[in-house]
């Protein structure tokens, strides 16, 4: 019997990044993945970019085990401050972040160059998006505005409602009502996805929203193709750091299907 290809790994500070590996699972169904939700410790985006770097290299070492033939960093804080880090550690092994695509297709579905960028603290303080914007496009007007809540309520489930809406509302609604406001939205936190009817909502129906999830999807999926492999023995692996019913229950909801939380292995990374 052929042995199975080297899986995608996959990590995240939560389930947030569960978005990506759905979306990677719909771009890439020949292939294996799995993922680690590094739940004990999450949120990332309000920490120092040197403890959320000590945690992304703590997590790439966790998935190493599995000889994956690339890591994707599904967590848009750790991609702004530790990608450098794990692509040197790493190399020649691809790393791949969410926050280039995120910018290229930003930058490409911008009729004006007006783009907003929603994030964590730690995603907004370090400016990884506006710099990736900027560097494709020198014109472009960005604002950037951390949204905290957001997370707390993907991770709790509140994504449609009231609550959701009137969160959406406090944080966009002063951007989005300016004169020349934004015409193109990144949700840049893997988390906000099962958000996006509350965002809609609150930013109008012309706004371009891009989702991160769905853009490094495509560009696994290039690389994937271009390296060979998959196909035998598909296998989709969960890992959590704390409380897998949970991370079960609540990432279902962010990966649209059922995960058997007997199927989720509980490791510790400061191990």
């Amino acid at each position: 019997m052929k042995q199975a290809s080297a899986p995608i790994a996959i990590f995240d500070s939560g389930v947030g990044g569960l978005t990506v590996a759905a979306a990677i699972a719909r771009a890439l169904p020949d292939q294996s993945f799995v993922y680690l939700g590094d739940t004990a410790r999450l949120p990332y985006g309000t920490k120092s970019a040197e403890t959320v770097t000590k945690y992304a290299v703590q997590a790439t070492r966790a998935l190493m085990r599995f000889q994956p033939k690339m890591i994707v960093v599904a967590c848009n804080t750790a991609s702004a401050v530790a990608l450098p880090v794990l692509a040197a550690a790493y190399a020649p092994l691809p790393v791949v972040g969410v926050v280039e695509p995120g910018a290229r297709a930003a930058v490409a579905a911008s009729r004006e160059g007006r783009i907003a960028v929603i994030a964590t603290e730690g995603t907004v303080r370090g400016g990884a998006y506006v710099r990736a914007i900027h560097a494709l496009n020198a014109q472009a007007q960005v604002v950037q505005r951390a949204c905290p809540l957001f997370v707390a309520l993907a991770e709790e489930g509140w994504t449609h409602g009231d609550v959701p809406e009137l969160a959406a509302r406090k944080y966009l609604s002063d951007i989005f009502e300016a004169a020349n406001p934004p015409d193109t939205l990144v949700l840049g936190c893997t988390h906000f996805p099962v958000l996006v009817d509350a965002i809609r909502k609150a930013v109008g129906p012309s706004v371009a929203l891009v989702d991160s999830a769905e853009t490094v999807a495509r560009e696994i999926a290039s690389i994937v193709r271009t390296t060979g492999g998959g196909g035998e023995g598909v296998t989709h692996r969960f890992l959590s750091t704390d409380a897998p019913e949970r991370f079960a229950r609540v990432g279902s909801q962010f990966f649209g299907a059922t995960i058997d939380p007997a199927q989720v292995e509980l490791v510790d990374l400061s191990a």
